[in-house]
């Protein structure tokens, strides 16, 4: 997901993706400790998106 899509959508929105991610990340977590997960490269990647939307969502509630 790019900054550019995130600061598209509303703050709402963006809190919502905040909330699907935290899902996501903790799904990706318990499938890599039960030896599930087979593309370990979607643990950085999910964490990076949850990143961008919380320092977009920071920078959008500032002002």
């Amino acid at each position: 997901m790019k900054p550019a899509e995130i600061r598209d959508m509303s703050v709402d929105e963006i809190e919502a993706k905040i909330a699907e991610l935290t899902q996501k990340l903790f799904n990706l977590r318990f499938q890599h400790a039960t030896g599930q997960l087979e593309n370990t490269a979607k643990l950085p990647a999910t964490k990076k998106n949850l990143a961008r939307c919380r320092t977009i969502l920071a920078a959008t509630k500032r002002g």
